[in-house]
């Protein structure tokens, strides 16, 4: 299969390491869910998180062109969240405000990765 940044795939879990999890998303292919990359806030054991032989869905973050390594992420197909400090509350400084965050950055890739096929393009006819 023809992978592309900001694809979202099915895979298994192949592997844990305690930098990430390796994910088989073909018979031929495997990328890497770095621990940054499973889910949002801190993680300290993946084993926690996944297992070996969990079926999921990801989202192709970026492809290395010359050693076809790919990263994947778990974290972009969740939905953020935002806290709010509130200095009167001594114990609770968070409060959960709603979806905010990245979101504008998300909305953004897909006409970047465009721009960035058009460029590619006129780069070729020269």
């Amino acid at each position: 299969m023809n992978y592309k940044i900001g694809m979202v795939i099915k895979g298994k879990i192949t592997g844990i390491q305690p930098y990430g999890a390796f994910v088989s998303l073909d018979e031929e292919t495997q990328g890497l869910i770095h621990i940054s990359e499973c889910k949002h806030g801190f993680v300290k054991d993946l084993s926690e998180v996944l297992a070996v032989g969990n079926e999921i869905e990801v989202m192709v973050l970026d492809i290395d062109e010359y050693t076809k390594k790919i990263s994947l992420s778990l974290r972009a197909l969740e939905e953020s969240t935002t806290f709010q400090y509130h200095p009167k509350k001594r114990r609770q400084h968070h409060e959960k405000v709603g979806k905010l965050g990245f979101s504008t950055i998300k909305e953004a890739i897909p006409k970047w990765i465009e721009e960035a096929k058009e460029d590619e393009k006129n780069r070729m006819m020269f």
